[in-house]
């Protein structure tokens, strides 16, 4: 079975802002369906990348390479509005995309905002001004969308709820999604991948391997551990000794190889669970 298309491609990408380099050869690859997850502290680039990824902002080395025709629809991390302006949601929506009413309505629908259509953009709550920028997003069918920390100023319950509506959206459309975050024990269960950056790659894989990497630890420090996401595989048990065995052989005596087994990745090993472990509810990590 062939790999879905690539549809956005950097390779070493190099950002410098006068002697300061931002990103520091940066590669990443979104595929169709897939979701890409750019993790990392203040002030590591991740904005950055994401506009050089689109042609904001002009690479000093390296390349980018977008699938040809490719839509993308752009959410950007803020929205400011001058208080006085009197914009509905319906209006907000015309300035940026050709849309009859139908399709406005149908986008708001799509992200649980429906309700918004005829009300003040000012008047939102913070949940709901980023479920219609969502939606602006998706009035361009997009083949790629890119959310830059989309969850931003909204509870942690509000968050959970985005992240669902974003993994229901790459379900139904498609299409890829590249997502910045600074929350990866909420996003850990509904991203493909994840690149930790700190302008540059530090390390980048699977969640369950990301949160593990001496990298990523080292760049989260103390807050790591509350970040951290356990992936545990249920369909085997565990003996007496700890090895690996299949579920009703708890206690059935066994031959021990090597490492007791232990080889959670294994052929015929499936991820049916995650298990997020988290000490509390985003304690003091890193936002930006």
């Amino acid at each position: 079975m062939s790999a879905p298309p690539i549809l956005l491609e950097t390779d070493g990408l190099i950002v410098r802002r006068g002697s300061r380099t931002v990103l520091d050869r940066v590669s990443l690859t979104v595929r169709a369906g897939e979701i890409v997850t750019l993790i990392g502290p203040n002030g590591a680039g991740k904005t950055t990348l994401v506009k050089a990824a689109l042609g904001l902002v002009r690479p000093d080395g390296g390349g980018v390479r977008r699938a040809p025709d490719l839509s993308i629809g752009y959410m950007p991390q803020r929205l400011a509005v001058d208080p006085t302006l009197p914009l509905t949601v319906r209006r907000f929506l015309a300035l940026w995309v050709k849309a009859d009413a139908a399709r406005m309505q149908s986008a708001l629908e799509e992200v649980g905002a429906a309700h918004t259509i005829d009300r003040a953009i000012q008047t939102l709550s913070g949940g709901e001004t980023q479920r219609v920028l969502l939606a602006r997003a998706l009035l361009r069918d997009p083949d790629l969308l890119v959310l830059d920390e989309p969850v931003q100023a909204v509870d942690v319950h509000g968050q959970i709820e985005l992240f669902g509506l974003i993994a229901d959206i790459r379900a139904r459309r498609g299409c890829g999604v590249l997502l910045v975050s600074h929350d990866l024990h909420l996003v850990m269960a509904r991203t493909d991948t994840v690149i930790c950056l700190n302008r540059h790659v530090c390390c980048q894989g699977k969640p369950e391997d990301v949160s593990r990497h001496p990298e990523y630890m080292a760049l989260f420090g103390r807050h790591a551990e509350a970040l951290a996401v356990y992936h545990h595989l249920h369909d085997h048990a565990h003996a007496d000794d700890g090895c690996v065995v299949p579920v009703g052989q708890e206690h059935t005596p066994h031959e021990v190889h090597g490492d007791c087994g232990h080889d959670h990745g294994g052929a015929g090993h499936s991820h049916h669970h995650h298990h997020t472990h988290s000490s509390s509810a985003g304690g003091g990590h890193s936002h930006g």
